[in-house]
């Protein structure tokens, strides 16, 4: 089926997100491997994407580790050394997807304060014709009412999106759903992919 949408999650497909390795940087590998096997940071920050505050709950993190309090309090103050930096060639397709004049969507996992902070770090996310943010919906991939929100609002038929996200779940369940998709593993594969379909010439995806 033709393409008529394109639907790109943010994280590891426009920018890197990658904690872990501003906690190695910070503290070294074995605390950074502690620190995440004692403290939820992954858990808590779910709770941000589905709407949670940012300050608040990693204050209340931080509360309830006090021994690690000042290494959880870096996921707020440190929050876009995480994020970053951009990819730039997912960048420069996004880009070029619009100058063909595709529809481009986001569909993303992101805190209200978060996603705030990172569109003031990376212009280019305002460049989307519409963003599904979860952190403003309340839900979160890979629950299926996400997915669900995004067709029912985007005038496109399941099988006309093609979705690029860098978690096999993700994916998963927009392909339950009818929708085409790709495992983003990199820029270069998502680049040859959208010159497969037709949507990029070589030279635009270059």
């Amino acid at each position: 089926m033709t393409v008529d949408m394109v639907v790109f999650d943010i994280g590891n497909v426009l920018i890197e997100w990658n904690p872990e390795r501003f906690y190695d940087a910070r503290i070294g590998q074995a605390r950074r491997a502690a620190l995440f096997a004692e403290v939820p940071l992954l858990e808590m920050n779910d709770g941000v994407d589905r709407g949670a505050d940012f300050l608040g709950s990693v204050s209340a993190l931080a509360a309830a580790h006090p021994a690690w309090s000042e290494e959880i309090m870096c996921w707020h103050d440190n929050w876009i050394e995480m994020a970053s930096p951009a990819i730039d060639r997912s960048v420069r397709l996004l880009r070029a997807l619009r100058a063909r004049g595709v529809p481009v969507l986001a569909l993303s996992n992101f805190g209200v304060r978060t996603f705030e902070i990172a569109s003031g770090h990376y212009p280019f996310l305002a460049e989307f014709d519409h963003r599904y943010i979860s952190g403003h919906i309340g839900m979160i991939k890979p629950e299926t009412q996400i997915y669900e929100l995004l067709e029912t609002t985007c005038g496109v038929a399941p099988g006309a999106l093609l979705f690029t996200d860098d978690r096999a779940d993700n994916c998963a369940v927009a392909a339950e759903r009818g929708w085409q998709v790709h495992l983003f593993e990199g820029p270069d594969g998502w680049a040859r992919r959208l010159v497969a379909e037709g949507l990029l010439t070589e030279e635009d995806a270059a």
